[in-house]
């Protein structure tokens, strides 16, 4: 991350102008207002990077609009835990594990208890993501992604806790923003667990709409007052320290509060039902003139609190990626005895098909995670803002989950799933809420599609809206002479490129060596990535201004631009590796996408090697999982 990279690219003229094309398109000035607060913000992120790692020359963007996919870009260098962090991970697991033996992981109310915190703070674990100099470890986001796998194959939520601690909690914050006291101040107790972190944004007014925040603090001496209230904050109790999101001057903000060790006439907590999050604490916060230091207000260079939000959120997606990786292998693991025990009409189920075809598609499932995940911390390391791709990996992630739970691991246990004590009964939300977490999937798939076009349209069709907008044509029309004259100048450049990209050739991409399986499904994902381009800009022209009330178009065309590079990043993952099941899980994987983007159905090949890869697992070969220790059968019965 550069601290020299250049200013804001949205001016206030260009804010001005955005809020006037969204009137023109119908828009209310309050919605006009709001939308380009949340542009300037995301902007405002931008510049935080450097030029060459900012959206428009980001993996995703280069890979619709570039002539030729930049391949090397989605290609995962193997990376080298340092041996010190590997020691602190290690001991992690085999804490957790520990305590899960003895059974001392949950409190009487079901809540991780302060016991295994404490000795998980004992061994470095909340300081995995804390610089050196402040008595973290400083890992590589590269190697703490694909750890969050491990750890969530011991325990999904302790591997959650480390994110939202490290991630999304004050951590990130402090890291990236706060000036050399805050971090002197904070970082050491965030390191050492004597702070744990939560980062409170969402109200009850502000979920995807950020401008609707109410909570606000006000300069009173020393001290900011804070008045407000939270909603739906994981990882919260009397004692923590957290990110809290507020207006401070009419404008947002971040301040770092050390909340009260108890409740008082200051601070209160709001309590609710909550079937997600069960094991850990989500909780409201209230706040009656809360006294802060002004000194922990966050300043960052440039933007303001929203700006910070932003930050931390793309770490946050790809470890719920990561995370969704573990706990699909616990589903398998689970999977596997049952199918092995249960007996229809003489026979296990583990030999049916339709049983060993869903194992072999949780398989590609899970490669698929693997790739993102490595693939996004890969870049974050890099230097790249990553917003695109981790949106990917979100998305794929939370769904993959989903759907793994209901359609593959619930229908192989059939109604034992909803037995007391069956993992699929007892953690059917944990399983599904993730496709709410870090932002709604398919409010996060425009928010792609929104970064997708945007220097596209800042090119083509933003200049031809300014000159509309000068003339007062809110309708253009091309046979009208004066409508004509006005676009002639403006339209020019759009015009040449719709030629080029009509009469050149896709571009051939250059792919490493790899079995001819996964080549073809790169070489399909690199052809396609590049029509695709065509195909948006066309959507542009024809909705103009309305386009951004056509959720559900955008929608479909960022899907299909998300399953390409889902498919090119496993297809070159599992090339990389020595494992032909790993590979076979790809391929299926890559199959199964390219069925869904082109119609197809599929073919008996297909079939044949999704059942066999299914009876590979069986026998156990998806080696990935051989030190998980698999749920107990419910109510066994007698076996003739």
């Amino acid at each position: 991350m550069s601290t020299d990279a250049p200013t804001p690219t949205n001016t206030d003229h260009e804010i001005s102008f955005a809020e006037t094309a969204l009137k023109l398109g119908g828009k209310s000035e309050d919605e006009a207002r709001r939308t380009g607060a949340i542009d300037k913000a995301d902007d405002q992120v931008e510049a935080l990077f450097a030029p060459q790692y900012q959206t428009v020359n980001s993996p995703a963007h280069q890979a619709v609009w570039n002539r030729g996919v930049p391949v090397d870009l989605f290609q995962v260098e193997p990376t080298t835990t340092p041996a010190d962090i590997q020691q602190v991970m290690d001991d992690s697991i085999a804490t957790v594990r520990r305590h899960r033996s003895a059974n001392t992981v949950l409190d009487q109310n079901g809540k991780i208890t302060p016991e295994v915190m404490q000795d998980l703070a004992a061994v470095g674990y909340w300081g995995l993501l804390v610089d050196r100099e402040y008595g973290g470890l400083g890992t590589p986001f590269s190697c703490f992604a694909p750890f969050l796998t491990r750890m969530a194959m011991a325990d999904p939520t302790i591997a959650g806790l480390a994110s939202v601690h490290g991630c999304i909690g004050a951590v990130d914050p402090v890291r990236t923003f706060g000036n050399a006291e805050q971090k002197q101040r904070f970082l050491p107790g965030l390191a050492d667990g004597s702070r744990l972190s939560a980062f409170a944004l969402t109200e009850p007014c502000a979920g995807s709409d950020l401008t609707q925040l109410r909570t606000e603090a006000v300069l009173d001496g020393d001290s900011y007052v804070v008045n407000g209230e939270k909603l739906f904050i994981t990882n919260v109790v009397p004692g923590r320290t957290i990110g809290l999101v507020c207006i401070v001057d009419s404008k947002p903000a971040v301040l770092i509060v050390d909340l009260p060790n108890e409740e008082n006439e200051h601070f209160q907590l709001r309590r609710y039902g909550l079937w997600a999050l069960k094991h850990t604490y989500n909780q409201g916060l209230i706040f009656k003139d809360l006294r802060v230091p002004k000194e922990n207000l966050l300043v960052p260079t440039k933007g303001n609190g929203l700006t910070i939000a932003y930050h931390g959120l793309n770490l946050g997606r790809v470890s719920l990626c990561a995370n969704a990786a573990g706990t699909m292998r616990i589903m398998m693991a689970s999977m596997i005895p049952w199918a092995k025990f249960r007996v229809t009409y003489s026979a296990p189920i583990a030999n049916r098909e339709l049983v060993q075809r869903r194992l072999g598609q949780l398989a590609g499932l899970i490669t698929a995670c693997d790739a993102l995940t490595h693939w996004c911390a890969g870049l974050i390391d890099r230097g790249y803002r990553g917003e695109m791709e981790c949106i990917i990996a979100k998305i794929f992630g939370s769904e993959a989950q989903k759907h793994a739970a209901i359609e593959l691991f619930m229908k192989t246990h059939g109604g034992r799933s909803f037995l007391h004590g069956h993992l699929l009964g007892d953690n059917v939300h944990e399983y599904l809420a993730p496709c709410i977490y870090e932002g709604e999937g398919e409010m996060l798939g425009m928010a792609f599609f929104k970064s997708l076009v945007k220097d596209h349209g800042k090119t083509y069709f933003e200049p031809i809206g300014k000159a509309l907008a000068a003339a007062g044509i809110k309708k253009p029309n091309p046979l009208n002479p004066m409508h004509a004259w006005t676009l002639m100048g403006v339209a020019l450049p759009y015009a040449k490129w719709m030629v080029a990209q009509r009469l050149l050739p896709t571009a051939n991409s250059q792919l490493p060596s790899m079995p001819a399986s996964l080549a073809r499904h790169a070489e399909f994902a690199c052809t396609q990535l590049q029509r695709m381009a065509l195909e948006i800009s066309q959507t542009m022209s024809k909705f103009q201004l309305a386009l951004a009330d056509r959720q559900c178009r955008m929608a479909e065309l960022s899907g299909r631009c998300q399953d390409l590079i889902t498919i090119l990043c496993t297809s070159l993952y599992a090339a990389r590796q020595s494992d032909e099941i790993v590979r076979d899980a790809a391929d299926i994987m890559c199959q199964e996408l390219t069925q869904k983007l082109t119609g197809k159905r599929a073919s008996n090949r297909y079939y044949k090697q999704v059942t066999k890869l299914g009876e590979a697992i069986v026998d156990g070969h998806f080696t990935s999982i051989a030190d998980l220790d698999p749920d107990e059968i419910m109510m066994r019965y007698e076996t003739a």
